[in-house]
């Protein structure tokens, strides 16, 4: 309980700073909302123009939402990677969630476009996309899951995530291959990630993703702690390593699979933040790493996310460049401060 009670200070920043790049993505974009009207939309007031109102309450709030979960539940993901396959470049998409998203939305956009004209724009709109997502990392993880029944290795199933990953990128390859400009464009487009367009059904739905798997990391946390320590001194403190890793895998499905198929393949973000995070708390216990790592993480995507809305302009650029250009160098620089990497 005191060492917990050392982190209290560096947990009421993170979360101040979290509030103050909240409200600033809220309240930058193409037209500059001042931050005392953005306030009193959030807080139902009154605001000095119905426009204002209008856009705070339906794009730029569910974004900044969006923004929140999809950086701290990819970190997090991220987290779990590392710490189960105790492998620092493990990121969320390590099983080839990511892949099986996009061979989901590539079918779909080739088999919209193969319809053509009516039938073609039914079956093409956001929630199909949303959905064959989804369905495309479900049976990715399936597949997964179903292996990790069969091997108790966690670096057998670190590889064979990787090689699901493979032979989903190659039939996307292939689709791609045997599609028009128009859908290419289409598919490109949606893996350049997006954060904007979201209804608050689908917060709805998002929020309800974020908070099962972040249940879920909590209560895998002290097996966590267990495992950074190694399977057989895991297994000598009577840890169920076949249960754990069942749950931690699911948890990472669960957050990564809910992101991607709302927001697309994010990169960096997952693989990053918690390196970044240790570097500002000293700690291996994941109780304490957990929420501080979801913390950064939603604070670097709204970071991320008012630098690629391109304040005072109409412009917008693709969250996936702008997750790697601001996070990379600064990885880099602390790989090149620290000389290693604190695991």
């Amino acid at each position: 309980m005191i060492l917990q009670k050392r982190y209290t200070p560096f947990f009421i920043v993170l979360l101040l700073v979290l509030l103050a790049c909240f409200l600033i993505n809220i309240s930058l974009g193409s037209v500059a909302i001042p931050l005392s009207d953005v306030v009193a939309s959030i807080f139902g007031g009154e605001v000095e123009k119905s426009s204002w109102n209008y856009i705070i309450q339906n794009y730029r709030t569910p974004k900044a939402l969006t923004a929140i979960m999809a950086g701290g539940g990819l970190a997090v993901s991220g987290l779990l990677m590392q710490t189960l396959f105790r492998n620092p470049l493990a990121g969320p998409f390590v099983l080839g969630l990511s892949s099986g998203a996009s061979l989901g939305v590539a079918i779909l956009i080739l088999g919209a476009g193969a319809l053509g004209g009516f039938m073609g724009g039914i079956l093409l709109n956001d929630w199909s996309l949303i959905i064959a997502s989804a369905l495309g990392s479900f049976l990715v993880l399936l597949a997964v899951l179903a292996v990790t029944f069969r091997i108790k290795d966690t670096m057998a199933i670190l590889i064979i995530g990787l090689m699901f990953g493979s032979v989903t990128s190659a039939v996307v390859a292939v689709l791609s291959y045997f599609s028009t400009a128009e859908q290419l464009q289409q598919f490109v487009f949606w893996s350049f990630g997006s954060l904007g367009n979201q209804s608050w059904e689908g917060i709805l739905i998002l929020s309800l993703c974020f908070f099962i798997g972040i249940l879920l990391s909590l209560v895998s946390a002290k097996a966590l702690n267990a495992l950074l320590l190694g399977e057989n001194y895991a297994k000598s403190m009577g840890l169920k390593i076949k249960r754990n890793t069942f749950i931690i895998i699911v948890a990472t499905s669960i957050l990564a699979g809910g992101i991607t198929a709302f927001a697309g393949p994010i990169a960096f973000v997952g693989l990053a933040v918690p390196h970044l995070t240790r570097q500002f708390i000293k700690t291996s216990n994941h109780l304490i790493l957990i929420p501080a790592v979801l913390i950064c993480g939603a604070i670097l995507m709204l970071l991320c996310d008012t630098i690629a809305q391109l304040p005072f302009t109409e412009y917008f650029l693709p969250i996936n460049a702008i997750t790697s250009l601001v996070g990379a160098p600064v990885v880099i620089w602390l790989l090149v401060k620290k000389r290693k990497l604190l695991f």
